[in-house]
Parts: C-alpha cells; sequence; structure tokens
C-alpha cells in the first residue's frame, strides 16, 4: 500500500473513531418515563408545583390549599386557606414557607416543619402568581397577573419592600444570582430585567419566535434563559445578556419549564401529555433529545435536583366544551377524585 493510501485510510478510521461517541450522544435518550402516580384525594385546579428534593417533600397548589407528600408519595399535610393559591416559595434557613394567593391577593406564610400557618401579608397587588426566592437580595417575589408587577417581601419582617410596574401581565420569574431578575411578560411576550437592589426595571427583550411566555428557568452558568411559549408551541433559549436568541425548539402547549443544571437538560411540560427534554451541549449549541409521555392535562412541573426526578400534578377531565369568544381555550370540568401527580425519572 503507498503512502498516500495509508495515509487516507488512517484519517478515515480517526474520522470514524471520533464520529461514534458523537453520534451515540446525539442519539441519547433521558431514559425517563412515568414511576409513579400519587393520589391527593381533595377536590380543585392546581397551577405550581415546588419540590424540596433535599428534605424529599413535594409541595402541590391545589385549590385553597397546599397539598404536602413525601417524594414517595406519602401524604404529610396540607396547607389551608391558601385562596387561589398559585405558587409556593421555601427560605430553608429562616425555616419559612410561602405561599401566592390569587383570589385574596395575599401571601401565606407557613412553618416547614410543622406546615402551620403563621401569618397572612396582604399585598397591595392583584393576583399574585408565581413566587419564589431570591437568593442574591434575600427577598420573596411575587408575579402579579392583574396587577402588571412585581412585588418583593423581606422574609424576615414579612413586609412589602417595593413594587416594580411592569406594564403587562407576568408569568414566572427567576434570578441569575448576581442581582437581576428576569420575569416573562406574557401580553407582549418580553422577557423584563429587573435589578434586585434598586426595585428598577433596566432592561427589556422581546422574544423572538414565542408568543405567550409562561415557564422560565435559567443556567447561571452560562446566562441562558429558557424560556417556554405557550401559544407558539415553542422553547426559545436567550442569552440574558442582550435578549438574543441562541436556540428554538417546537413543544406542546406549555405551562412549565425546569432545568437541571447538573444534567444539563431543559424540561418543558406540555399540557398534551409530553415533556420535551432539551440538552445544552455548551453556552451556544443546544439539542432536542426526545419527547417523554406523560398524561394529558400535566402542565406544570417541579423539578427533584437530589434524584434528577420529575413531579408534575394532573387530573382526568371531562370533554372541553366548545371555544367561545370570551373563553377562547376552555377546558373541561375535573372528574372528582382524579387529582394526582406523577413522577418521572429513571
Amino acid at each position: 500500500m503507498s503512502s498516500i493510501k495509508k495515509t487516507l485510510s488512517m484519517l478515515m478510521l480517526i474520522g470514524i473513531v471520533f464520529s461514534v461517541p458523537y453520534q451515540l450522544y446525539a442519539q441519547q435518550t433521558t431514559g425517563f418515563k412515568v414511576l409513579n402516580d400519587y393520589k391527593i384525594p381533595s377536590v380543585g385546579g392546581w397551577d405550581y408545583i415546588t419540590v424540596d428534593g433535599a428534605n424529599k417533600r413535594v409541595y402541590v397548589s391545589h385549590g385553597m390549599q397546599v397539598n404536602v407528600i413525601s417524594t414517595t408519595g406519602d401524604s404529610l399535610g396540607f396547607i389551608p386557606k391558601t385562596t387561589g393559591v398559585h405558587g409556593i416559595a421555601l427560605v430553608q434557613e429562616l425555616n419559612k414557607g410561602f405561599t401566592s394567593n390569587g383570589r385574596s391577593n395575599s401571601v401565606t406564610v407557613f412553618d416547614l416543619k410543622t406546615l402551620t400557618a403563621t401569618g397572612e401579608i396582604t399585598l397591595p397587588v392583584k393576583n399574585p402568581d408565581a413566587i419564589f426566592y431570591d437568593d442574591f437580595s434575600k427577598k420573596i417575589i411575587t408575579c402579579d397577573g392583574g396587577s402588571h408587577d412585581l412585588c418583593f417581601i423581606d422574609p424576615v419582617t414579612e413586609k412589602v419592600v417595593a413594587t416594580v410596574s411592569l406594564g403587562e401581565k407576568l408569568e414566572t420569574a427567576v434570578s441569575d444570582g448576581k442581582g437581576k431578575i428576569f420575569v416573562n411578560g406574557e401580553d407582549n411576550s418580553t422577557v423584563h430585567v429587573v435589578d434586585a437592589t434598586t426595585f428598577k426595571e433596566i432592561a427589556n427583550y422581546k422574544i423572538d419566535g414565542g408568543s405567550s411566555p409562561s415557564g422560565l428557568d435559567i443556567d447561571r452558568k452560562t446566562n441562558r434563559l429558557f424560556i417556554a411559549c405557550g401559544d407558539s408551541k415553542t422553547m426559545v433559549i436567550m442569552d440574558a445578556s442582550n435578549g438574543k436568541t441562541v436556540a428554538k425548539f417546537p413543544i406542546g402547549r406549555t405551562d412549565g419549564l425546569v432545568f437541571d443544571p447538573q444534567l444539563k437538560i431543559a424540561y418543558a411540560s406540555n399540557g398534551e401529555g409530553t415533556i420535551t427534554a432539551v440538552r445544552e451541549v455548551n453556552a451556544d449549541k443546544f439539542e432536542f433529545i426526545e419527547n417523554i409521555t406523560t398524561e394529558p392535562g400535566a402542565r406544570t412541573i417541579g423539578i427533584d435536583l437530589v434524584t434528577h426526578h420529575l413531579f408534575l400534578p394532573t387530573a382526568k377531565s371531562e370533554p372541553a366544551p366548545a371555544p367561545t369568544t370570551d373563553n377562547p381555550r376552555p377546558r373541561g370540568k375535573q372528574i372528582p377524585g382524579s387529582f394526582h401527580v406523577i413522577e418521572v425519572g429513571k
């Protein structure tokens, strides 16, 4: 064999060796499936679900209360009188939990150990929806759909310290851990950026290729936002420093998204009965993994960052009525006794 042929053969062999791992990686699935089904007998609708993996607890917003179960499905109790509850935020160092009560425009404070309500904070806002704890500013923040603002609460004094008007219906918010809060504006399909120290809006980014954003999470290491847009059925990945779109992927009619910083996977929960999984290869490269089968109606999602399992509330429903002008996206009535939480993992 000539030296030229030997060289070409070696180059082909090297190409095969180096291409195989990438092909295997690119075709790899999550291996996730529905593992468990945890019944919750009380009635009512639902919204956000918060998973505390370190303490093996799952907090489920459900009608007028928060049901608390273990990560193995055992009932641990409930937090009552959280009228129209949407979300749950936890402050472990203070042993306090906080719920956003959309119908009473308030936040209920409860003891994390006993689950006993210890107070209620009346808010100067309307329809507090998503709620979370910003570990940078040490504040509880509510996203207020009715009054179109963010509300900052000191969890120590349990007092409102600021509100920031943003001019549209707000959905989920996240923090970069360095002083910036990012929040989805549903009406104008915009990400608003708020300074957590000055309580002022410092930028806003129009979402390219996505409409009606709801679910939101962030990779703090790469400064990438993962935005789940329900109307356009698109996951938009945005550079949080300038608002530029890095990647887009088709999803379903979603209302939730979580990011696993260790596995580098974003999961969008789709009401059609799937979870769309997208892997972050690096800050500028992302790839679709698969659509994991769940159940119809499982549109919100929580993540256990210890086990990497996902938890989604849902229920069986009657067929939805025909859309109307007043109700363009009607939902069928929930079948009594069918509410449950599914656990997804491997």
